[in-house]
């Protein structure tokens, strides 16, 4: 068998890291080709996808269990009791009347698919066919397919710019930056107002009438950075959606389902009985055992389209897969009964705490923003906030480093855009790291990840000062 790797994955031609071996918060990394092993704690589980971490004795027993008692049922023609108890579940766990309807699928990107495609459906049940375009923000990030990725902004989807929806179906406003957008002088409530006159005055441009829907990530989770948004401003845009008659949807696929603290990002950021009227969910709900996404439809939407049709406009495979659910709602289940978005949140919050007093005096980190369990640096200069020198890639030998001293992370570039190079090449500006642990972490896991991201980081600016010299 070839050495080559044969898996179309990260390096196409490179045998990848492997995850041998996993436990709780930690990791066994074997090396491909020399096979030496690593133990690592895992403060990043991935994409963000980790809630109860590896292993989890309750979670593999009900694993098991799911394995001897589930079957498959296409959704279209019939269902199952265990996307209805997990639909129930969720459903009664978030604030009253905001959720009547779920749709389960295999991951984020078709989470948000299938919300467009409900929003459209909710707009001709009600007989206003004109309704056409969504409008989100540039640098945000919402999936890989090409539904996804038009409603998403940067790096990501330059290379498939020509197949993606078009700029007049996809119009952006601002991202929610309040780090880089509160300029000298203003105030929070300043900037919020700032966002939302821009919103409303691209309705105007767009003809409101043809307006589907807004579609934000809560809180911006990989393109840069985990950025909280301002004071008022989901309300606000809720209320233009409102005003013009288009659904206002959230992306929580990374930063939902206790990353926060709470169960729904949003509930820390809106007015209390204030949600959307379309959510979509991953990542922690089946915390890695199973491939499982979701769409929460509110009672505004499920009963317009109720007193129409009656009927879900189409079905994928693996909707609703009993298995699948089955594990998610046991996963979700574990979360309550113990209280571990609350209690990981609390060492989240510390770690935050930690890592600002640690990296006062770093001369590359501008801003610790996020979630408790959802946390970013931008590495820039913090007195200017210019940013670093971008082909030198500090955010990934940030990441390599972490790696060396014995913790996962995740690094990435474009945290404030891109630009061009002579040769038409597009260069990503900006450059973060961002965490996002199990909510099981305890403070002892805390103080080693902390310390070394810091001793990661001091490391990297060495280097990166003195190849600039």
């Amino acid at each position: 068998m070839s050495q080559e790797s044969q898996v179309f994955q990260r390096i196409i031609s490179e045998k990848a890291p492997i995850l041998a071996k996993a436990d709780g918060m930690y990791i066994t990394v074997q090396d491909p080709n020399t096979g030496k092993e690593q133990v690592i704690i895992d403060s990043m589980t991935g994409a963000a996808v980790g809630s109860l971490g590896h292993q989890d004795p309750d979670i593999v027993e009900a694993m098991c269990q799911a394995a001897k008692t589930s079957n498959y049922a296409f959704g279209y023609y019939m269902g199952n009791r265990a996307s209805e108890e997990l639909s129930s579940f969720i459903i009664d766990h978030s604030p009253e009347g905001h959720f009547s309807s779920c749709l389960w699928v295999g991951s984020g990107s078709e989470a948000n698919e299938n919300a467009m495609k409900i929003v459209k459906q909710y707009h001709l049940e009600r007989k206003d066919p004109k309704r056409f375009r969504f409008i989100s923000r540039f640098n945000s990030y919402h999936g890989f397919t090409i539904g996804a990725l038009s409603i998403g902004d940067g790096i990501r989807k330059v290379d498939f710019k020509d197949i993606l929806l078009s700029d007049e179906q996809t119009p952006k406003v601002s991202a929610c930056y309040p780090y880089r957008g509160i300029k000298e002088g203003m105030t929070e409530e300043d900037y919020t107002n700032q966002l939302l006159e821009e919103l409303e005055q691209k309705f105007i441009e767009c003809d409101p009438s043809t307006v589907a829907a807004v579609f934000f990530e809560t809180v911006g989770g990989s393109s840069f950075g985990t950025v909280p948004p301002p004071k008022g401003y989901l309300d606000g845009a809720k209320a233009i959606c409102e005003k013009y008659g288009a659904l206002f949807c959230l992306d929580e696929v990374m930063v939902g389902l206790g990353r926060n603290g709470k169960y729904h990002c949003y509930e820390s950021f809106m007015e209390p009985g204030s949600g959307p009227d379309i959510m979509t969910v991953g990542k922690t709900i089946g915390s890695g055992y199973v491939t499982l996404a979701g769409v929460l439809i509110s009672p505004k939407v499920k009963d317009a389209i109720v007193a129409g049709s009656n009927k879900a406009n189409g079905a994928q495979t693996y909707h609703c897969h009993e298995f699948n659910c089955k594990v998610g709602l046991a996963v979700q289940q574990k979360l309550f009964k113990e209280n571990l978005p609350s209690k990981g949140g609390e060492v989240g919050k510390y770690m935050m705490q930690q890592l600002a007093a640690k990296t006062k005096n770093s001369k590359v980190v501008g801003d610790i923003r996020g979630l408790p369990l959802f946390f970013s640096i931008e590495f820039c200069d913090p007195k200017t906030k210019e940013h670093l020198e971008p082909l030198y890639g500090f955010a990934y030998k940030v990441q390599e480093k972490c790696i060396k001293n014995g913790m996962t992370a995740m690094a990435f570039q474009g945290t404030v855009g891109s630009t061009t190079d002579a040769e038409g090449n597009i260069i990503p500006l900006g450059d973060h790291i961002s965490l996002a642990p199990a909510y099981i972490i305890t403070k002892k896991e805390a103080d080693f990840i902390v310390d070394a991201l810091v001793k990661s980081i001091a490391e990297a600016e060495e280097d990166y000062f003195a190849s600039f010299k």
